[in-house]
Order: C-alpha cells, then structure tokens, then sequence
C-alpha cells in the first residue's frame, strides 16, 4: 500500500428534516486514497458519489466521522486538491488563459509568475495557440482541456474528477482519457493521485488502478478491489471483460453479495484507539436511512423500447453486450433496467436481463392495452402511485394538491431527490391515467383508466412463453 493522502475514517453526511431526525445520505464509509493511485468510484445516479467527492474534497462537512489529511484532521483547513467538473465551468467572459489564471489569482500568486505556469500548464494539456480563445469558440474537448489545466495549474496533490468526459461525444471522451493516462503515466502531471466519480464501467477499468462500487439508501461501498492490468488496456481481453461484467453485475443486483474472482481486494482502514465508536462523532438527533422506496429515473419509452428489443431478441440479454451494442452507459441503462424489474417486467440474474410474461405482454400489446398493463403494474408495484390513487379515490372531489406528495417524499428524501422522485413519479401516473395534473394549481386530479382496445380487451396473459433461464 502506498502513502496515504487522504483517510475517511467512519465518515457520514445526513440532512435534517422538520421533526428533528435526520436522512442518511452516506452511510458510515471508510476509505483510503493513496499516492500513484488512480481510484474510481461508481455507482448509479442519485446514490451519493459527489456528495462523498465533495466531503473528500473539504467542500462539505461530514456529519460523522474523520476526514484525515497525511494522517492529521483537516480541522476547516482546505486540502491541496482540485477538481475537474463534468459541466466545464468555465467563465465565459475570461479568455482561456484568464480562466487558467483564475486559481492562481485567487492563491494571491504574483501575475508574472501566473502567466508562467498556465502558459506551461496549457501547452502540456495541448491548448498553446488557444491563449487568447473564448470559451465560446472552443469545442467541448477543448473547454474540457482548459478544465483540466485550470485544476492542474495549482499542483493539487490530489486531482478529483466528477464524471468529467460524460458531456462529451464517444470519440472526444475516448481521446482526452488516453491523453489523460499519457500525462499520468509519464508523470507529467503535478499531482501524486487521482479520484476520479463516473457512472462509466469500461472507463473505470480502463484508468483505475482501484475500483470502488458504491451502493445507495444510503451510499455505502459494495465492493472495492484492485485492478492488476497493464497499461495501456485491451478492452477486448477476457480479463478485461470479466471485469466489467462483475461490475455490472454488483451494480444491477445491490441485494446480492458478489465475489470478485481472483481479485485482491483492498486492507480495511485501521482504525484510531477504541475504534469506530471514538472516530466517528456523536449524533444530535435521530438518523434514519430512505426507506420509502426510491423510483428509478426512467421514462416509460425507454422501459417500452427496452422491452420491445429484448421481446425481439428472445427474452434474455447479457447487460454487458446490451449496453455495448446500444452504445449506453450504466447510467442511462441501469435505471431502465431498474423500472423494468420495479413494474415486474423483467429479472436480473447473473448479469443478464430476462424478460418476464409481463415483460412479454407489454412488448406486444398497443398503445392502449400498454397503458392498461403499465397502470396494473405501477397500482401493484409502486407505493407512492398506490398511495396517490388510494387517496384520489376516497377524496369527495377526487383532487388533491401535491404538496401532499412532496411532504411524505420529504420525510425519506434530501431535497434534490424529493423534486426527481416527485418528476418520475407524475410521468409515470400520467401516462398510466392514474390521475391527471394541473400543474399551473398543482393539482393532482382522478382520472379516468386507459381502456384496452377490443382484439385485446380479454386478454390477460402474453402469448409467448417465458424465456428459459
């Protein structure tokens, strides 16, 4: 094990809510990021990765536990870090040396000694000739490049990156990461390790050298290993593939504990005398976890076209060749999957996806008997359109407003989630004709059901059988 930079010892972050308790948003973790690491955390959206990349950072408080800096308390100081955003953030009105001048300004560095190092600073990440540029005449690579110069012209020990190619086209990302590995591996880079959040699977294995899988309700590491590839990576080589087939596996089926085959997995953290107990500080209040269930953020003709291609296919897919072949990553895959399986119309099992005769039924149905299928399903799977309908129906004017909703889903939601959940929640009801919405009075209102049409009406079971396992 290398020197460690940073340690999170036991650390948790919670949001209080009206009644005095607290939402858990990052269970007690426990994590090390050590010199000449490359360390990748995923997980799928919404389970907390930048809440813990910004507690990592010093740019948030944990609520719990002990954030260590070469072994010492931060105590409020601000680590030598920096970060490189998934969004550019860059200021529009600056040219591309003023904007990788900025740091160094605010560092209070004299202006010529400024100008020196983002001068170096650019011509290593290949921007000499953009000096004078605007962010508006650059392409998105090259905003990206002048990201990635803004963060390394302050030398950070430690270069922290959220999802920094996911704005990206394919081809863009895939270059900037193999000059990203060629600065790193030929230790052009002023910066001892990075930390790099993504919902990308092949990206991780391809530049980490560490790989942590982040589970969620709250966020908590699932699995966490060493990768022993050389570099440069062959995405096509078995172990390769195994890899990422693991992954996927530990992200789709987060009740399952999976096992790493020949993989080394990675020393706990030692904790300081008397243990988790001394380390982590005591709560005020309450905490609890989000135990209302979470939907996951998909729209009903991503879940139809999933079904569609998997009823066309024979029922069964690996997840792997799927999201290679639809040219998606795990996070615009996974929820899908995840709605899929909530509604009952499909099963992950052993890093496949097998459709269920519900699944079938869906795929074949048309548009209205879909709606009939789609509102059976969500009446009978989830709870918050359950809730929504119930009350709908025993309200004398059948209306009611969504206020309602928000405050139950703010009692098991931080507040971000409570708007994501609420958004999913009137897709899915409306196109199910639960109920309709004003959104202008922000009134939810009983609807009349979808009626299937005649040559279906009385048909309750798909024609085509289950695929076999």
């Amino acid at each position: 094990m290398g020197d460690a930079i940073i340690e999170a010892v036991g650390i948790e972050k919670s949001y209080p809510q009206p009644d005095g308790t607290r939402i858990q948003v990052v269970g007690a973790t426990n994590l090390v990021i050590e010199a000449g690491k490359i360390v990748a955390l995923l997980g799928p959206s919404g389970c907390g990765k930048s809440t813990l990349l910004r507690i990592l950072t010093g740019l948030s408080q944990p609520s719990a536990g002990t954030l260590l800096w070469h072994g010492r308390p931060l105590n409020g100081e601000m680590p030598n870090v920096a970060i490189v955003f998934q969004s550019f953030a860059l200021f529009p009105w600056l040219t591309v040396l003023e904007n990788v001048e900025a740091p160094l300004e605010a560092q209070a560095v004299p202006a010529d000694e400024r100008h020196k190092r983002a001068m170096r600073t650019l011509d290593t990440v290949g921007l000499d000739g953009f000096e004078t540029a605007y962010p508006k005449e650059l392409s998105g690579g090259m905003k990206q490049r002048v990201g990635f110069a803004r963060a390394l012209v302050v030398e950070p020990e430690v270069l922290f990156m959220d999802e920094p190619f996911s704005a990206l086209d394919v081809l863009t990302a895939e270059n900037l990461r193999g000059e990203l590995m060629e600065l790193w591996l030929n230790k052009k880079m002023p910066t001892s390790a990075i930390f790099v959040v993504t919902h990308n699977i092949e990206e991780a294995v391809m530049l980490a050298d560490r790989i942590m899988v982040l589970g969620r309700n709250p966020a908590r590491i699932r699995s966490d290993f060493n990768i022993r590839l050389k570099h440069p990576r062959d995405r096509k080589s078995p172990r390769f593939v195994e890899l990422v087939d693991y992954i996927y596996k530990v992200m789709t089926e987060p009740d399952v504990e999976h096992v790493m085959p020949d993989a080394e997995t990675t020393a706990e953290i030692i904790l300081p005398p008397g243990g988790l107990a001394e380390a982590i500080q005591k709560q005020q209040a309450p905490v609890r976890t989000a135990k209302y269930q979470m939907l996951p953020h998909a729209r009903v003709g991503g879940i139809a076209g999933l079904l569609e291609l998997l009823h066309d296919r024979g029922g069964r897919e690996d997840l792997f060749r799927l999201a290679e072949e639809l040219v998606m990553d795990v996070e615009d895959l996974l929820p899908i999957l995840e709605a899929c399986v909530l509604l009952g119309f499909a099963w992950l099992k052993e890093g496949d996806v097998q459709i269920t005769p519900q699944g079938s039924a869906f795929a074949e149905a048309d548009i209205q008997q879909r709606k009939v299928l789609f509102r059976q399903a969500a009446l009978d799977h989830v709870m918050i359109l359950k809730q929504i309908d119930s009350i709908l129906k025993r309200k004398s004017d059948h209306s009611i407003n969504d206020e309602f909703f928000h405050d139950i889903l703010d009692e098991h939601f931080a507040e971000d989630e409570v708007l994501r959940q609420f958004d999913t929640a009137m897709n899915w009801g409306r196109y199910a004709e639960i109920f309709d919405y004003d959104r202008e009075n922000g009134r939810l209102i009983q609807a009349e059901p979808p009626v299937a049409s005649e040559n279906q009406a009385n048909e309750n079971q798909p024609s085509v059988p289950t695929p076999k396992s």
